[in-house]
């Protein structure tokens, strides 16, 4: 299942996801954040599975369900450059404005910048088309928020 979706995910020019696959690989960008640092935390899983119960309506049962599957994808994934633009060319603008939102929340779940979170973010960032100002405006929102 992974091996087809990331080979539908990764064509040259790939159809807009359906709505259960952008899902996923949404997830699976917000699982990467996280495990950036070395230190996939449990505040970290907990933030991605509210997140995900958030905006997609999701009980907790499924959001701890689609976490797993994230992970899974997550591991299997390229490299971020090609996940994420893989992402941008499937994804709305206004939906990869709203995943930089959950990327800082989850970056930010723990209380701490890394170093290695911060420079993932501004490369996922980046890729997905948004500008630093408008990720830097999202960011202190986020913090304003925790």
């Amino acid at each position: 299942m992974i091996t087809e979706f990331l080979s539908r995910l990764l064509q040259p020019n790939p159809a807009p996801l359906a709505d259960s696959d952008a899902r996923l690989a949404l997830t699976a960008l917000l699982v990467r954040i996280a495990r950036s640092d070395h230190n996939y935390a449990a505040v970290e899983q907990d933030r991605i599975d509210r997140i995900t119960m958030a905006r997609y309506g999701l009980d907790i049962g499924g959001a701890a369900l689609l976490r797993e599957e994230a992970e899974a994808l997550e591991t299997e994934a390229p490299d971020t450059v090609r996940f994420t633009r893989a992402i941008k060319d499937a994804v709305a603008y206004e939906d990869r404005t709203a995943v930089v939102e959950a990327l800082w929340q989850v970056a930010l779940a723990d209380g701490h910048r890394e170093a290695e979170e911060d420079a993932l973010l501004r490369l996922a960032t980046n890729l997905l088309g948004i500008s630093d100002m408008d990720s830097a405006t999202v960011r202190k929102r986020v913090e304003s928020q925790q």
